[in-house]
């Protein structure tokens, strides 16, 4: 057993906690990238190491743009704007004084039966995670809006979870070889759906299933990063 061990980022909608694991690897697996164990450093460390933050937006969080024809990896990244991401532009991030990029994803953008990640956009995704952590800076990958499906968790919590739960999957098996310098975050800002609980309506009628399915959520999440 080495001690290749991940860190991971629950959602910003509850408090934020670090979790780690250590799969074990052969000698073919030795030959990865990234070869560092994880430091020996506390969780408030960490934080102040990351520093100042970035968000690398409107890129491959971009969603239900149905008007794109055979649509590829570089159709989706530029949608909203944004140019087609560069090296140059990564080290820029860092050169200004950024310690961390958080770089949002809608996966379900090009996605296969049995929610099955197209992998050359898994292929995009992690070669900008390799330029963050080449530039020395700490990177964020995330499920991000994701087109909206989040919304139809209560009312179709197995279908959604199973859709969740296969996300994490690949994302986990995609990196599982990276530092402590990748991070992943459960969810965006989606949890919290007002078919349980209308938050601004004073009334506290539904909050704590609202809170019990986001933190079952989260907890897959967990379950799912470990296992991988």
């Amino acid at each position: 057993m080495k001690d290749r061990i991940k860190k991971i980022i629950a959602s910003a909608a509850i408090p934020a906690m670090l979790f780690s694991f250590a799969p074990t690897v052969n000698a073919e697996e030795a030959a990865e990238p990234y070869s560092d164990g994880m430091r020996q450093i506390t969780t408030m460390d960490l934080v102040r190491e990351m520093g100042l933050g970035i968000n690398l937006g409107n890129t491959f969080d971009t969603c239900n743009v149905n008007w794109i024809e055979n649509p590829t990896v570089s159709s989706f990244e530029t949608a909203w704007g944004s140019p087609i991401i560069t090296k140059a532009m990564i080290q820029g991030y860092a050169n200004s004084g950024f310690g961390v990029l958080r770089i949002p994803v809608s996966w379900s953008n090009m996605m296969w039966g049995n929610y099955t990640i197209n992998p050359d956009y898994m292929a995009r995704v992690k070669q900008i995670v390799d330029w963050t952590l080449e530039t020395g800076m700490y990177a964020i990958v995330n499920i991000h809006y994701d087109g909206g499906w989040w919304s139809r968790f209560p009312a179709e919590k197995d279908e959604c979870m199973r859709k969740y739960t296969r996300i994490w999957q690949q994302i986990s098996e995609a990196f599982m070889y990276y530092p402590d310098k990748l991070m992943f975050e459960s969810l965006n800002e989606e949890g919290g759906w007002e078919s349980l609980w209308n938050r601004w309506s004073g009334s506290t009628d539904g909050k704590a299933e609202s809170y019990g399915l986001l933190n079952e959520i989260n907890q897959k999440f967990v379950d799912t990063v470990r296992s991988s």
